[in-house]
């Protein structure tokens, strides 16, 4: 019995997944079905594929070596879809973005509802994780990042720079001490995130500050922001979400003021893919213009 690509679609979520039950999830498969089918194939291929263990599936030497094959399969068969389909008609099936959950909560929504407007048969999934987005395991077809990655064989694309400023609600500012300088910060309450569980260094802005007492804390840039709204101290907000919250003052605008940027990171192997580039075209100019229009407001 020969190989099919079905069961090299099974054997990638398992390897992807580490456990049955993450791939079942990823194929809407039952767990157990899924145990199935992978017996199977090792069966077929004559060797094992996986060793099992109560941690979960990992792969074999064999598995390893059969991993790059699989992926291979995986990328003729999303091509030979695309030579069959065409593109004239728009952009169809599913795109999943992994992105930090400033940019999946404050850019990616608006950006993303404008291109499945003008393409009806497309799906977009967004993945805000508080930590850099897995490609290899495909956790998303692409994602964005606030550093551009330096291993993997990858596509780096930078999107835009952004700012970032201190910023307080008009109630903190008119109940709080005055704020004229730096000096003053420690004065304040100060929201911010958790040290221990910043991801990236270029989200480490704490010690530029001169800051490590931090009141209110999360590992969550929406949590933090909705702190902010509701008075709770000073901390450092995104320019681009600022119009989303008008009783939100910045502050010291001069003497704080970050600069960070976007990537667009994916597997270098999509680059073959029309569909896929077309989507990363329309993604990247649309968070410029959406990042562009609301700094315009944030500076008014």
């Amino acid at each position: 019995m020969g190989l099919h690509w079905d069961d090299m679609r099974i054997f990638l979520a398992v390897a992807r997944g580490d456990s049955l039950s993450a791939a079942g999830r990823a194929l809407r498969m039952d767990a157990a079905t899924v145990g199935r089918r992978i017996a199977r194939l090792e069966e077929t291929m004559g060797t094992a594929l996986f060793a099992k263990s109560p941690q979960g599936y990992a792969l074999t030497e064999a598995g390893t070596r059969m991993l790059r094959h699989a992926e291979e399969a995986e990328q003729a068969f999303s091509l030979a879809s695309e030579a069959v389909q065409g593109h004239a008609e728009g952009l169809s099936g599913q795109i999943r973005i992994g992105a930090p959950d400033g940019c999946a909560n404050f850019l990616l929504p608006q950006v993303c509802a404008s291109i499945v407007e003008e393409n009806p048969d497309l799906d977009v999934q967004i993945v805000a994780l508080p930590r850099v987005v897995n490609l290899s395991r495909r956790e998303a077809d692409m994602a964005i990042s606030v550093s551009p990655p330096t291993s993997g064989r990858l596509l780096v694309q930078k999107i835009s720079d952004y700012k970032l400023h201190l910023a307080a609600s008009r109630d903190y500012i008119h109940r709080a001490p005055p704020i004229l300088g730096v000096e003053d910060l420690p004065q304040h309450p100060f929201v911010g995130y958790i040290p221990d569980m910043i991801f990236d260094k270029e989200l480490d802005y704490l010690d530029e500050l001169g800051l490590r007492d931090v009141r209110l804390a999360s590992n969550s840039v929406s949590v933090q922001f909705h702190w902010l709204r509701h008075g709770a101290g000073l901390g450092i907000v995104h320019d681009f979400a600022l119009p989303l919250a008008p009783r939100l003052r910045r502050v010291l605008v001069d003497e704080v003021s970050l600069t960070r940027s976007f990537y667009l990171v994916r597997h270098a192997d999509d680059k073959r893919l029309e569909r896929q580039n077309r989507f990363a075209a329309a993604l990247v100019k649309g968070l410029r213009e959406e990042l562009q229009r609301l700094e315009g407001q944030a500076g008014a």
